[in-house]
């Protein structure tokens, strides 16, 4: 899928074959499967206009999954509005786990995760698979990333720090993987990367249909919405503004199944498929700048592995590398199933005062299930929902509570 992907700076991104070089700019890499499954689902179905909304030909979703899946946008510019409530509770006043002398409050592992709840605006501009430019715009500052060639930038104005990452310089010539490696939250906050991963997800258990049409940052727009057929799945409806002209998805909207405003809901509010100015990419850090180099990021690690010392949770590999990990169900029912190296924090017989203290925690955020799995503690958000059992396995899914407890019984 052609994405606006702004932090595209994965290892894959220098290998001739990597999606990035293969779309030379953003075209969208809609699975093929989508498609059929739209026309075998709901058949040929027309958009119809609603009242007030823009008057444009009719269109089925088969055709308009097919015009996202041909959309190839190389330049744009524009901002973008993101507001996420999955119902997280905050962090207590005052607790960090970043680094006592904030030595990587600039990098995005520090800085991006706040796009995970409220309202965030941002400004973004895209010249080719090279260079892409987001910055999140702040109240009283402003968090810049910056991609260009070799070079990226992350600088955060308020706290006047940067994070700097550089490719090696042969790494392209060589075939080697050497582009430095950021994390996606950036690019997962765009309306074209949250499309993706909706429609990766049509199956035979999904209905799609065109639903109307609607203006977005002033462009004409279909309305595509996906809505899951399963019952346990916690999602009520995905909606996708899809921009007439280009095929470029312009708003995501994510509905929850118990009501209510949505979930995450991402759009562009303006947008300009012109040429961006060179010198947007261009970045030198201000005078007093605080830089941290990507390899300083390891010691930053260790000493928030030192601050989870007692806690049942250091060492905890990402969820990747966690062991155990399968797939549980099918579809839009899915759970993944992991587990933690050693349990959970006071699971044990020996389980030290902080360890204890932990599990009192994890306790008082979410409730207690049995099952014939044994027993463990649900916590719940308006969208994801996770069963952690005494033992220390882990089942997350975009399900309900019983349909974990079923997922665990099932993996007994």
């Amino acid at each position: 899928m052609a994405r606006i992907r702004p932090t595209q700076v994965a290892d894959d991104a220098w290998d001739d074959e990597s999606p990035v070089r293969r779309r030379k700019g953003f075209r969208y890499a809609v699975p093929v499967a989508a498609a059929g499954v739209a026309a075998a689902t709901i058949g040929l179905v027309p958009a119809l206009a609603n009242s007030g909304d823009p008057d444009l030909p009719k269109i089925s979703a088969e055709e308009l999954i097919s015009k996202i899946a041909a959309a190839d946008v190389q330049q744009a510019s524009g901002t973008v509005k993101i507001t996420t409530d999955l119902g997280l509770p905050g962090l207590p006043e005052g607790l960090s786990l970043g680094g006592d002398d904030g030595a990587a409050s600039a990098s995005p592992e520090s800085k991006l995760p706040e796009l995970a709840s409220g309202t965030h605006t941002l400004r973004f501009a895209v010249d080719g698979p090279d260079r892409q430019r987001v910055s999140i715009i702040e109240d009283a500052a402003e968090y810049s990333v910056i991609h260009n060639g070799q070079e990226v930038w992350a600088y955060d104005s308020g706290s006047n720090t940067a994070f700097h990452a550089t490719a090696p310089k042969d790494a392209a010539a060589k075939g080697e993987k050497g582009q430095p490696e950021l994390p996606a939250d950036l690019r997962d906050a765009t309306p074209q990367e949250l499309a993706e991963r909706a429609l990766a997800a049509v199956d035979e258990n999904t209905e799609v249909r065109v639903d109307g049409t609607a203006k977005v940052a002033g462009r004409d727009a279909y309305q595509l919405k996906i809505v899951p057929k399963q019952d346990d799945s916690t999602i009520g409806s995905v909606r996708i503004a899809v921009d007439a002209e280009k095929g470029v998805p312009l708003k995501f909207t994510l509905t929850p199944k118990s009501g209510g405003k949505a979930v995450v809901e991402a759009g562009f509010t303006k947008i300009d498929f012109g040429k961006p100015s060179a010198s947007g990419f261009e970045f030198t850090p201000p005078k007093g700048t605080k830089v941290t180099e990507q390899g300083d990021l390891e010691r930053e690690a260790a000493k928030l592995d030192e601050r989870l010392d007692g806690t049942g949770l250091k060492g905890v590999k990402p969820a990747e590398e966690l062991s155990g990990l399968k797939l549980i169900g099918e579809s839009w029912n899915s759970v993944v199933q992991f587990e933690i190296p050693g349990g959970l924090p006071g699971g044990g017989a020996a389980s030290s005062d902080a360890e204890g203290a932990a599990a009192d925690l994890l306790d008082s955020l979410g409730d207690k299930v049995k099952g014939d799995f044994g027993s463990g503690t649900v916590f719940s958000t308006r969208l994801v929902n996770a069963l952690l059992t005494d033992d220390g396995k882990v089942f997350v899914g975009a399900v309900d509570k019983d349909a974990l407890i079923k997922a665990a019984d099932a993996a007994k």
